[in-house]
């Protein structure tokens, strides 16, 4: 219990440093000057979600941009709906996407081909079911420009609506915010201290192509972190930042949704290696599990009450900052840490087993490897 007191005082710390410190994208300065700047957004099957995805864009406060959409075979009426905002604004531009080439994942191989069609001088990937607040490109702009940035990254607040979405993803935001001191990815230069979210990732041009873009990371599936990894090996200044208020996103709207979809990734965030990631399910529930079962033990009632504590005030620091529903990660936080590792381990057998799905494709685990 000693060790586990240990390791929730070093993340409390992480927590409570970044909760003072953290660079957040709605403090931003104002612009230097205005470059152009391309938003471009991969939809597949995503007729719910890409109109106001489109609409929260052309209401932003900047005014040299375009909007470039992909229709990435969809199989519903999202191609339609792009072709009518395109119809109606010229800043929005529709592009059929090409089939999945080989060898590719499909949101890269949809990111690449987007990359090929802008021509700005910052090029903004985002996905179809975010919201920009209309300071998000501004905001975005200025701090690139203040810190001299080649990738800016902001993690979207996370919208949730059922108890499977209020339980486990505002874990998976605790991994970052908890885990990484934020400033540590703009000032180490130790690429495994780099972190980005593809909800909400920025480059300039130069930067992009200096890393051949998504074309480098092909075939992986967290390809966000792993284009923040190559950004730091090439000497490129990178930060990632807290997107609350400023860009948020509803990710998934059921148990079904948030089940393959963090299977999909949990796995990944350590590189498909298994002795860390079964290293990380076994100290995360030492930490935030165990304590809530020994409490009932009279030798360590004290010990895990303090653990509680310690678990109680990190989630309640998390809740408050970056706006998580309160109760369910607060009170019912070992529950969604509980839920979490069991989709860690269906991620980890999905991938051995090499049965991966995402919006009705099959994952090739082989060509990810």
């Amino acid at each position: 219990m000693f060790i586990t007191i240990g390791l929730l005082a070093i993340v409390l710390v992480v927590t409570l440093f970044n909760a003072a410190t953290a660079p957040m994208l709605k403090n931003a300065d104002e612009c230097q000057n205005r470059p152009r700047v391309s938003v471009l957004i991969p939809a597949r099957n995503e007729e719910a979600n890409i109109g106001a995805c489109i609409e929260g864009f052309l209401a932003q406060k900047y005014s040299n941009f375009e909007i470039r959409v992909l229709d990435d075979q969809s199989t519903d009426r999202t191609g339609a709906v792009i072709k009518q905002f395109s119809q109606r604004h010229p800043e929005v531009t529709a592009i059929r996407g090409k089939p999945l080439s080989s060898g590719w994942m499909g949101k890269n191989w949809a990111c690449y081909q987007l990359s090929q069609q802008a021509d700005g001088d910052i090029l903004i990937f985002t996905d179809a079911d975010n919201r920009p607040a209309p300071n998000a490109i501004a905001n975005t702009v200025a701090y690139m420009q203040k810190f001299k940035l080649g990738l800016l990254s902001a993690f979207p607040e996370k919208v949730t609506g059922t108890l499977a979405e209020k339980l486990v993803v505002p874990v998976v935001d605790m991994f970052v915010y908890a885990g990484l001191p934020l400033w540590l990815t703009y000032f180490s230069r130790f690429p495994s201290l780099a972190a980005a979210s593809g909800l909400w990732i920025a480059f300039t041009r130069e930067a992009y192509q200096r890393i051949d873009g998504h074309q480098a990371v092909s075939n992986q599936i967290v390809e966000d972190v792993e284009l923040s990894r190559l950004a730091k090996k090439n000497g490129i200044k990178i930060l990632t930042s807290a997107g609350t208020r400023v860009v948020s996103c509803r990710m998934y709207h059921s148990f079904g949704e948030v089940w393959g979809g963090f299977s999909k990734n949990l796995f990944g965030l350590v590189r498909y290696r298994t002795v860390p990631f079964f290293v990380l399910m076994f100290v995360l529930f030492t930490m935030c599990v165990l304590p809530y079962i020994t409490v009932w033990f009279a030798p360590l009632t004290k010990l895990s009450l303090v653990a509680m504590s310690m678990n109680i005030a990190m989630r309640a620091v998390l809740s408050l900052k970056y706006r998580h529903p309160f109760f369910t990660s607060v009170v019912l936080h070992p529950f969604g840490i509980l839920a979490t590792l069991l989709i860690g381990i269906n991620s980890f057998y999905q991938v051995k087993r090499g049965r991966l799905e995402w919006k009705g494709r099959q994952i090739d685990m082989q060509v990810n490897r």
